[in-house]
């Protein structure tokens, strides 16, 4: 194994433990996306070790870069935020691996990428706005009648409601909305209340 590689995987490693634990799963405390994060990093780097001691083409690193992100978190609890998360793991692993042998531009570029993410998803650039997904008992016809219902139920002012699922049989639906409040909720809120049911809460 090169040296330059000896010396770049604590390098990737400390990068994704940031990136994972101390930014993501602080923030979002999703312990299996950042299992997910982590194995991706080091699953990439590993392929980008082996192409660096072998000195592999740039197309080819390029090509791997290509078809990795093509490869998408599918579910319908990972958002767009998460999906950042995924592109940068994949990153580190590919700046670290294949940018071994220069490391005055992999480590600047590292502690880019994590600075980006640091910032990008700090708490106090969406200070105020939460997300749920809703059950709601009823189906509406029109957006503005959806907003006006959950402007009612949460009340709230909506930023952006997205209808995800729609059950004509049971008359329900599942909305994804952003929202923030006009004023403070009361003390107890019950977690099925006016035709709610579980709500998943992220900031």
């Amino acid at each position: 194994m090169s040296v330059m590689i000896v010396l770049a995987l604590p390098v990737n490693l400390v990068a994704i433990s940031v990136l994972a634990y101390a930014i993501y799963y602080r923030r979002h405390r999703r312990a299996d996306l950042m299992f997910a994060f982590v194995a991706l990093n080091v699953g990439v780097f590993a392929i980008s070790a082996l192409m660096f001691n072998r000195q592999v083409e740039l197309a080819m690193a390029f090509g791997l870069f290509a078809v990795l992100s093509i490869i998408r978190l599918r579910s319908d609890e990972i958002s767009q935020r998460e999906v950042g998360y995924y592109f940068v793991s994949l990153a580190l692993g590919l700046v670290n691996g294949i940018g071994a042998g220069a490391p005055l531009a992999s480590i600047p570029l590292t502690l880019l990428l994590l600075a980006t993410m640091f910032v990008a998803d700090h708490p106090r650039l969406a200070v105020g706005v939460e997300r749920r997904t809703l059950v709601l008992d009823t189906v509406h016809g029109t957006d503005e009648e959806l907003r006006a219902d959950l402007r009612r139920r949460l009340n709230c002012r909506v930023l952006r409601a997205t209808v995800s699922h729609v059950d004509y049989v049971r008359e329900t639906m599942t909305v994804d909305v952003r929202y923030r409040h006009l004023a403070p909720l009361t003390a107890a809120t019950p977690e099925r209340a006016g035709g709610v049911t579980a709500p998943t809460v992220t900031r």
